[in-house]
């Protein structure tokens, strides 16, 4: 597996980009950072990035959009025109800069699209707003696009809020370089099974990209892997490795108590022997079980796993 993680997590005590690349690059088996657009930008120039990164040993996994105050009112769905251009042209900016970098993909999270109350807005010309913009941005991009959902925060609730929402939007903009990325937590925040979006997507060849992290479910917790959720992230696991997943694992956590690169670490050292867990037992007896559909033989697989 290949594995990115988290730039921010490095920025709390040092807010210099460069110097977050050193400590990332000293850890063993990151390979991959993912960069926020605009606000990495804000202080470097792009060829100053690169260079910084390659003498890191780092590569771009993903450029992430950052939309902040100015589009509080919703990004490509926002009714204001000329708001919702804006939004279009920062993931332009986003996608040129992302293949300079010779990046994987451009991950858009429409955070502030969506609604809080009753009446606030009209779903089907909102949904539009944003199937269009999604067009515009696929057609422009050198780079693959990917939709990454959350069911909440920062709105009450998000316009893209699922895992069938955002097939949906597949659906409909209809677009060869449109996937999906997948956050562990936002989708046992929105109670789904983690592995079966991984499953259905890895299936169609529209799983971009995965966040994993943990958490108790109701907000965005950004625990460290495997921490709560164990079982969640081994079946997560075995859908990966089962289709051969080339991608990068993100590792999406906050660690604000931890240190940046022991966190890091033990986020690696948790998918490591996960997969240890798998390959021991075997991908194909794993795949026997899940294909009794008996609970009890699953129960044993577990115990046989420990």
């Amino acid at each position: 597996m290949k594995y990115a993680t988290r730039i921010n997590s490095f920025l709390r005590f040092d807010s210099n980009l460069l110097n977050a690349f050193r400590s990332i690059g000293s850890i063993e088996g990151v390979d991959y950072v993912d960069l926020n657009y605009p606000e990495h930008f804000a202080d470097y120039d792009i060829e100053v990035i690169k260079a910084k990164m390659e003498e890191c040993g780092l590569r771009c996994n993903a450029i992430n959009l950052r939309f902040r105050d100015k589009y509080i009112g919703g990004e490509f769905g926002n009714h204001e025109p000329a708001i919702s251009q804006d939004a279009i042209t920062l993931c332009r900016e986003a996608a040129d800069a992302c293949r300079k970098l010779g990046g994987n993909q451009m991950i858009i999270w429409l955070g502030f699209d969506g609604f809080d109350y009753s009446f606030q807005i009209d779903y089907v010309s909102y949904w539009n707003r944003i199937v269009k913009a999604f067009r515009d941005v696929c057609d422009y991009s050198k780079v693959p696009v990917s939709i990454e959902y959350k069911p909440y925060e920062e709105r009450v609730h998000a316009f893209i809020d699922s895992f069938g929402t955002a097939v949906s939007i597949l659906h409909d903009v209809d677009r060869e370089n449109l996937g999906v990325t997948l956050d562990f937590c936002h989708m046992l925040m929105k109670k789904e099974n983690p592995a079966f979006a991984a499953a259905w997507l890895l299936e169609r060849g529209k799983l971009y990209n995965i966040h994993l992290n943990d958490g108790e479910g109701s907000t965005d917790d950004g625990l460290m892997v495997g921490t709560v959720n164990f079982w969640k992230t081994v079946e997560v696991m075995y859908y990966l490795k089962k289709y051969d997943f080339q991608g990068v694992i993100y590792f999406d956590t906050f660690p604000k108590r931890e240190k940046a690169v022991e966190e890091c670490e033990a986020n690696i050292k948790m998918c490591r022997r996960i997969e240890q867990l798998i390959d021991a037992y075997g991908l194909c007896r794993m795949e026997k079980v899940v294909e009794q559909n008996d609970a009890v033989a699953v129960s044993s697989m577990m115990v046989a796993l420990l």
